[in-house]
């Protein structure tokens, strides 16, 4: 689940900008046409969600079979020109973890509203080719993050087999090499197959506004 940002900062037109806790107040007065439409199609998500969620069943029989937590791990990957993370590391002292071990933990309180948690583990530090001709070999910070995830779809293939596609806005929390706390606003969502009502598969996608990148995350867990 990745982790990219677009935000505030000075920078050159066209380069990717990273959003800074410090100056996170201005944010609805940046790119304001595209952050308004987000946010007011997450609104109206979750309002549709809400009144779907008064016509769920409630008996005996569905809360004994309903599992409120998930735990899983697997993989994250993100796809990120060479030039682009050079520019995030060069201006924001930002490197992000192109290839990580994903740890992902959800709360479901409701069938329709996930709570979910992720940390990602970089597996490798990154080396980066500078326009002097000099290789730089940095280390990786891990990112971590959480959301709110809605289920768009449920279908029962059979008795042992459902698949769901969950979908919502994330945060993803980066350190910078100057140890500064920064945060990037991510669509993301995942297709679930959920195999004897325990045990879930699942691969998904994230999106990042600010710098049009893609992410890919894959992997395996238990449902209680």
């Amino acid at each position: 689940m990745l982790l990219m940002s677009c935000g505030l900062g000075q920078s050159m037109p066209g380069t990717p900008r990273i959003i800074d806790l410090s100056n996170s107040l201005p944010l609805a007065r940046t790119n304001t046409p595209i952050m308004k439409n987000f946010f007011i199609a997450i609104l109206c998500l979750f309002s549709s969600f809400c009144q779907a969620h008064l016509k769920d069943s409630t008996t005996v029989s569905d809360t004994l079979e309903y599992k409120r937590f998930e735990f899983s791990f697997g993989q994250s990957m993100l796809f990120i020109s060479n030039s682009k993370e050079i520019d995030l590391l060069m201006e924001d002292a930002i490197i992000l973890p192109t290839s990580a071990v994903l740890f992902f933990a959800e709360f479901r309180p409701f069938k329709i509203l996930r709570l979910p948690l992720f940390f990602n583990l970089p597996t490798e530090s990154k080396q980066f080719l500078l326009d002097s001709g000099v290789v730089v070999n940095e280390r990786v910070n891990p990112t971590f993050g959480g959301g709110i995830q809605f289920k768009i779809f449920k279908f029962k293939i059979d008795d042992q087999t459902t698949i769901e596609w969950e979908m919502g806005p994330l945060v993803s929390f980066l350190m910078t090499k100057d140890e500064n706390l920064k945060f990037a606003p991510i669509g993301a969502g995942r297709l679930r197959i959920i195999k004897k009502r325990n045990f879930v598969m699942y691969i998904g996608t994230s999106y990042s506004l600010g710098i049009d990148s893609w992410g890919l995350i894959y992997g395996t867990g238990f449902l209680f």
